[in-house]
C-alpha cells in the first residue's frame, strides 16, 4: 500500500501495490494552518522523541545535579514532565527534618565519635546507622570540634599575655651589660646633660619631652625617633625617668650614645624627693597589697575552666587589664609631672612604644584654650576597634558609685603622646582626684574598673581635655592587624598599645619596620646581645 499526498496536501490517495489498479481518494476538509508545515512538525518530533525520552530517563536515574545547558533542560524538565521528583532534592528534605529534631534534643550517652571524616564514613559503612544515629554523630563531631578550637584560642590568647607581660632575652641582656658598664667605665657615669648644658632643664623657651620607662631599647627609639624627625632638634630636651634598677644601665645607654644636638637627661625615682609614702599613698598600697599583687602576677591558669560564655575578645581583655605593668610606679608617674618638673610651663608626654615620624614642634604652639591635657579622642573614627571608647568600655557601671557620677557615653581620650600644660594643672585638683577614686577602687576590690591607669585619669581629668587632631596620635598599632600603611605613614606619632610590641616575637611584621629603622644594630652591645634586625 502507498500513500500519495497531493501538492496542496488536500486529498490523500491510497493504492494497491498487489497488482490491482484499486484506489481511494480522501479529501481534506479546509485548514486553517499549512498542513506542508503539520507535516514537517510531525516528522521533527517523531525523530527527537526518541532521544528526549532516553536522556529523561539516564538523567533520572543518575540524580546528577552539576550539568551543561544542554543537559540541564533534559535534566530539570524530563523528571517534571514525567511526573517525577529530584531524589537529591527530597534526600536533603529528610535529612533537614532529621537535623531539626536532633538539634533539640541531647546526644545519647555512650555514643561513639570517629575522630575524622574518613573513619565516619567507615562506620556508617560497616554499621548502617539510621539516618537520625547519623545525626547525632555529627552533631556530637561538632561540637567536640567547636570545643577544642575555643580552647586552643584561649590558650592562645594565654601564651601571648604571657609573651607580652615577659623580658626578652635580648632586652635583658642589654640591662644588665649596660648596667655593669656603667660600674666599670668611667664614660658611661658621665654627668647628664654635661654641667654648662643644665640650664637647659627648666628652660621653657625648649620643647621639653618626658618618657616615663625601664625599657632602655624603647627609649632609645623614642629619642631617637624623635631627634631625626625635629626641624630644629637644638631646641629638643627630654627627661627620662626610670626605676632604680634601670637607672644605671639607662645611665650608660644615653652617656656613651649621645643625640646631639638634643639634651637628654637621665633620672631615676629614687632621685625625686617628691616620691615618698606621704604624698602617694595610694600607689604604695597597690604595688604592696597582697591581693593586688595577686590579681597583676598571680597564676592565670585557664585549664579547667569554661568559656563557654565568654568570647575570645572579651578573654583577651581581661588578660590585657592583668598587665603587671598597671602596678609599676613608672605607669602612674605621669600623674605627678607638675610636682616633679615644679620649674617647667608646658610638656609633652610620651609612651615607651611610640614612634615620632614627623617635627612635633608645632604642639608646643598649640592654644589648649585653659585646658590641661591636649589629647586625641578615641570615639570619633572610622576603626571600630580603635576609635570607638567611651567610658561604658573602661568602668563597671552596675556599681553605684560610677552610674551616679559618670556618664557611660562620655567620650574617652588617649595617653602615649599628651600634651600638658602645668601651669592651669597646678591650680586644679587632678592629682587629688585621681587619688580619691583609686582609693576608692581599692576599696570596692577593683570592681569599679580593672584597666590600670587610664579610667582614674579619665575621671580626674574630665573637663580639662582639649582635644587634637587624629593625625597627631595614630593608636592600636600593637593590636590591631590590620592597621592602614599608609595611615601609618601619614602620622605624627605611631603608638604600638597593646600586647604585639614591635621589640617582641608576636610583634606585627608588616608594622615592625616603622620601629627597627630607629634602632642602631651596629652598636655593640646591640650586637653582643643578639638583638637583630628582622
Amino acid at each position: 500500500m502507498r500513500l500519495h499526498f497531493s501538492p496542496s496536501m488536500r486529498s490523500i490517495t491510497v493504492s494497491s501495490s498487489n497488482g490491482f489498479i484499486d484506489f481511494m481518494k480522501i479529501k481534506v476538509a479546509a485548514r486553517h494552518i499549512s498542513y506542508r508545515t503539520l507535516f514537517h512538525t510531525i516528522l521533527v518530533l517523531a525523530f527527537l522523541l526518541p532521544f528526549v525520552f532516553i536522556l529523561t530517563a539516564v538523567v533520572t536515574l543518575e540524580g546528577v545535579n552539576d550539568c551543561s545547558s544542554l543537559d540541564c533542560f533534559g535534566r530539570t524538565w524530563g523528571p517534571r514532565l514525567l511526573g517525577r521528583v529530584d531524589a537529591s532534592k527530597r534526600l536533603v528534605s529528610e535529612f533537614y527534618k532529621v537535623f531539626n529534631q536532633v538539634s533539640t534534643e541531647e546526644i545519647p550517652d555512650g555514643l561513639k565519635l570517629p575522630d575524622s571524616f574518613s573513619q565516619l564514613v567507615s562506620e556508617m559503612k560497616d554499621n548502617r546507622h539510621d539516618a537520625k544515629t547519623f545525626a547525632f554523630i555529627l552533631k556530637a563531631m561538632m561540637e567536640r570540634f567547636e570545643k577544642e578550637i575555643r580552647e586552643s584560642k584561649y590558650a592562645e590568647l594565654m601564651n601571648k599575655h604571657f609573651a607580652a607581660s615577659s623580658i626578652p632575652k635580648g632586652i635583658h641582656c642589654l640591662s644588665l651589660r649596660l648596667t655593669d658598664e656603667y660600674s666599670s667605665n668611667v664614660h658611661a657615669r658621665n654627668q647628664l646633660p654635661p654641667p654648662e648644658l643644665l640650664p637647659l632643664l627648666s628652660d621653657n623657651t625648649y620643647q621639653h619631652f618626658i618618657l616615663s620607662t625601664d625599657n632602655i631599647l624603647a627609649a632609645s627609639v623614642v629619642v631617637n625617633s624623635a631627634v631625626q624627625s625635629s626641624l630644629s632638634p637644638g631646641k629638643i630636651v627630654f627627661h627620662v625617668i626610670t626605676d632604680k634598677k634601670t637607672y644605671a644601665g639607662m645611665h650608660s645607654w644615653f652617656a656613651l650614645n649621645p643625640v646631639y644636638p638634643a639634651t637628654v637627661e637621665v633620672k631615676g625615682t629614687h632621685h625625686f624627693d617628691y616620691l615618698t609614702r606621704d604624698n602617694v599613698p595610694v600607689l604604695e598600697a597597690v604595688e604592696n597589697q597582697e591581693g593586688i599583687r595577686n590579681y597583676y602576677h598571680g597564676n592565670h591558669n585557664i585549664v579547667g575552666t569554661n568559656h563557654t560564655n565568654t568570647t575570645p575578645r572579651a578573654f583577651a581583655s581581661k588578660l590585657l587589664v592583668r598587665s603587671p605593668k598597671y602596678i609599676s610606679l613608672l605607669n602612674h608617674l605621669r600623674m605627678y609631672i607638675p610636682q616633679l618638673f615644679p620649674k617647667l610651663d608646658k610638656v609633652v608626654f610620651l609612651d615607651d612604644d611610640v614612634v615620632i615620624q614627623r617635627d612635633l614642634s608645632p604642639l608646643w604652639d598649640v592654644d589648649l584654650d585653659g585646658k590641661v591635657n591636649g589629647a586625641v579622642e578615641t570615639c570619633k573614627g572610622d576603626d571600630e576597634w580603635v576609635m570607638s571608647k567611651r567610658f561604658k568600655i573602661y568602668f563597671n557601671f552596675s556599681h553605684p558609685l560610677v552610674a551616679t557620677h559618670l556618664d557611660p557615653n562620655e567620650c574617652a581620650w588617649a595617653y602615649g603622646m599628651n600634651i600638658f600644660d602645668l601651669r592651669v594643672w597646678r591650680e586644679s585638683n587632678i592629682t587629688e582626684t585621681y587619688h580619691w577614686w583609686l582609693r576608692e577602687n581599692l576599696k570596692s576590690t577593683l570592681t569599679l574598673w580593672r584597666l590600670g591607669t587610664l579610667p582614674p585619669a579619665l575621671i580626674a581629668f574630665r573637663g580639662h581635655i582639649h582635644p587634637i587632631d587624629p593625625s597627631w596620635h595614630m593608636l592600636g598599632l600593637g593590636y590591631q592587624n590590620k592597621t592602614n600603611i599608609e595611615n601609618v605613614k601619614k602620622a605624627a606619632v605611631i603608638h604600638y598599645n597593646g600586647q604585639s610590641k614591635p621589640w617582641l616575637q608576636i610583634g606585627f611584621e608588616h608594622l615592625r619596620p616603622f620601629w627597627t629603622k630607629y634602632v642602631n644594630y651596629s652598636n655593640d652591645f646591640i650586637r653582643n646581645c643578639h638583638i637583630l634586625e628582622s
